[in-house]
């Protein structure tokens, strides 16, 4: 199992609305992805950034729900596949694309997966 699919399954329990790792279509009224934007290993101890992004239908939304996102990240560690979860920075990025609003948790997780 990835890192992704990893948060990806422990987001979906966490969280009330739906999770992936690239943005549905259609896209639902509320939603997070997940993508890895780096790792790195250090003997043998395996590190993952995750760029984590809060999407809804007022910039509101989206902010309330990247706090629910930050959270449950947070909260990871209580798994014993995660020693370390560590909030990097969250912004608002909304998708000019798409004129939809979200915002960015960016993580980085040492785990103990190797994938």
């Amino acid at each position: 199992m990835t890192i992704e699919e990893f948060v990806i399954d422990y987001l979906e329990t966490a969280l009330s609305v739906p999770v992936s790792g690239d943005v549905p279509h259609p896209m639902p009224p509320s939603f997070v992805t997940v993508e890895k934007t780096g790792s790195g290993r250090t003997n043998k101890i395996e590190s993952a950034t995750l760029a984590v992004q809060s999407w809804a239908m007022s910039r509101a939304e989206a902010a309330a729900l990247n706090e629910t996102v930050k959270t449950a990240l947070l909260n990871i560690i209580t798994h014993n596949e995660i020693s370390r979860s560590e909030l990097d920075s969250d912004y608002n990025y909304t998708d000019e694309d798409t004129k939809r609003f979200r915002y960015q948790a960016v993580f980085d997780l040492v785990h103990f997966l190797g994938g």
